[in-house]
């Protein structure tokens, strides 16, 4: 069967310029975007039954730029002043530039990997005597944890938001070609929303060994995977499959 239709599990493209929209207009196909998935801070009265309490803390450790929005959205809603002297180490340098949305960026101490997370660990050796707050998702990558013991690090994990099913319940009725995942937590919105959902003539993509697994979990067929040598990207991979597909078709 010929494929006319994408739905991506992801917002849309902020910007007119997308491989996707590329990818649309090239193969002739419809293509959808629709968060599967969404994030919702924790309350400052779930956040003080942690007892972790922000001042106690030396230096913070950002992963993602969702993690230092909800660091200081949860410090003005405790009304706690965050003192000049704190440090801020960085997953990476879009990150720390990040920072600029709440502090004056020169005048404070920030550090920054170069995207992965081994690579700030030897950023931070520097700096063993700090006492460090990690803000993170309820679901987030154990690699984190893991290396800061290795390393001896004073830390703490706060949960400062959460990930969310969606509400998808104005696409029952709404078919596509092809579903394209990127994270275990989209198919577990998929299941959730339609629990007696039959894949049928629906093709799966995903992207990443964690969601290829949670595809098979959910008893669902992959059809479709990237990164590949052939397809370092989820667009190249659809690109391909849709070639293949709609020739032969």
């Amino acid at each position: 069967m010929k494929i006319k239709s994408i739905l991506v599990s992801q917002p849309k493209p902020v910007t007119g310029k997308s491989p996707y929209y590329d990818l649309a207009e090239k193969n002739n196909v419809k293509i959808d975007f629709r968060p599967f998935i969404q994030v919702e801070g924790i309350s400052a009265k779930e956040f003080r039954k942690t007892r972790i309490h922000i001042l106690d803390y030396t230096a913070v450790i950002f992963t993602s730029r969702t993690a230092i929005d909800h660091f200081f959205r949860i410090s003005q809603e405790l009304r706690v002043t965050i003192p000049d002297t704190m440090k801020y180490f960085c997953i990476s340098e879009a990150t720390a530039y990040y920072l600029q949305k709440y502090i004056v960026y020169r005048k404070r101490k920030i550090f920054y990997g170069n995207g992965s997370f081994s690579d700030l660990i030897n950023v931070m050796k520097k700096h063993k005597d700090e006492k460090f707050l990690v803000p993170v998702s309820d679901i987030h990558k154990q690699e984190i944890p893991d290396l800061l013991d290795k390393g001896g690090y004073n830390y703490k994990e706060a949960i400062l938001y959460r990930t969310v099913c969606s509400d998808l319940s104005d696409l029952r009725d709404v078919n596509y070609d092809i579903l394209v995942f990127f994270s275990p937590s989209g198919i577990k919105s998929l299941m959730q929303n339609f629990p007696d959902f039959k894949q049928n003539n629906t093709r799966i993509a995903c992207f990443g060994p964690s969601t290829a697994k949670a595809v098979e979990e959910a008893g669902l067929q992959l059809n479709i995977g990237a990164p590949t040598a052939e397809a370092p990207s989820m667009t190249m991979a659809l690109e391909q499959y849709i070639s293949k597909v709609n020739k032969g078709g």
